[in-house]
């Protein structure tokens, strides 16, 4: 057996890694469509003041941190909706708010608990109980069953409103509920990454996935595939190179998000470089242009002189005559 499963409080990250790497990203997704990624970081502002209150109280911080982030993510919603205030202006007043109160409520805690706070603020994984592990469990359920089964109707609202609007959705449920699912996100990983990092783990395995995604349905899997990656491969970097756990999951992420990257730049210039771009002619090839067409796999060649012109983006490839059948 490795190491890093011989001791408990490894296992434990290990497993409270793998729920947030799994949820995170399929919440994020739909907040990267909607243009809301940074949401999780007002969010996380917001359970800061709530978890302070948890401290404070000697209550447990979890529960206050998911009441204070459920409302404020309702609240921005609401008045998004039905106020004058844009999402961002309702956004940065939560941010702001949500600082203040934490601030103020953490002046009132008494010193020898400081450290607990820094644990949400930065993270600490390692210290996850097994009690924390059910909690994270069944938020990740509700968090996994609830996107599963509104995804395509979450996936309309947060691309077009006014076409879900129109096609009898209820989009302003819908965009509750997805503030609801933030909240809770937030709440699952602010012992993973802590607070200040949590929208990092959200959005970077999304936008790395839409590098390589040609679908919703695939960029959500391999949104979900970085994620799980970045956390579980980050707790195991952290422990092996003795760093701090959240922001070592969030530089593998940030790595992963930069290496597809270059991967797939090298693989869309091998690509370009296996079409031959045909010469520049003064006329367009399309129907009644004066050129046979010739049906060739899944588009249209158009014969011209010896050789075939195949329309491709914003030039013709060159394709050679001979491989045509006639």
């Amino acid at each position: 057996m490795p190491e890093i499963l011989s001791y408990d409080f490894m296992r434990n990250a290990l497993l409270a890694a793998l729920l947030v790497g799994a949820v995170a990203p399929l919440v994020g997704i739909f907040l990267v469509q909607r243009r809301l990624s940074l949401i999780g970081d007002g969010l996380g502002h917001v359970a800061l003041a709530g978890v302070a209150v948890g401290v404070l109280l000697n209550n447990q911080p979890i529960i206050t941190a998911l009441i204070a982030a459920v409302l404020a993510g309702v609240a921005v919603e609401v008045i998004r909706a039905r106020g004058r205030a844009s999402g961002d202006i309702a956004l940065a007043v939560m941010f702001y708010g949500g600082i203040a109160a934490g601030v103020v409520i953490i002046n009132r805690v008494d010193g020898s608990q400081s450290s607990n706070l820094t644990s949400y603020l930065f993270g600490a994984i390692t210290t996850t109980s097994g009690g924390d592990l059910i909690v994270f469990g069944v938020l990740s359920a509700v968090i996994l069953v609830v996107t599963m089964t509104l995804r395509q109707r979450l996936f309309l609202a947060a691309g077009d409103e006014e076409y879900a609007r129109a096609s009898g959705l209820p989009v302003m449920a819908l965009n509750i509920t997805l503030s609801v699912l933030t909240a809770v996100t937030v709440v699952v990983s602010m012992r993973v990454v802590g607070l200040l990092l949590i929208s990092a783990l959200m959005i970077v395995p999304n936008a790395a996935s839409q590098q390589v995604a040609r679908s919703f349905r695939s960029a959500t899997v391999w949104a979900v595939l970085f994620g799980v990656l970045s956390s579980v491969g980050g707790v195991v970097t952290s422990f092996y190179a003795d760093t701090a756990a959240g922001g070592t999951i969030v530089l593998l992420a940030i790595a992963i998000f930069l290496v597809v990257g270059a991967v797939m730049a090298v693989v869309a210039a091998a690509t370009a470089h296996r079409h031959r771009i045909a010469e520049r002619h003064p006329h367009e090839h399309g129907p009644g242009c004066g050129h046979e067409a010739i049906p060739h796999e899944d588009h249209v060649d158009y014969l011209h002189g010896d050789h075939r012109h195949a329309p491709h983006g914003g030039h013709y490839d060159e394709h050679e005559h001979e491989q045509v059948s006639r």
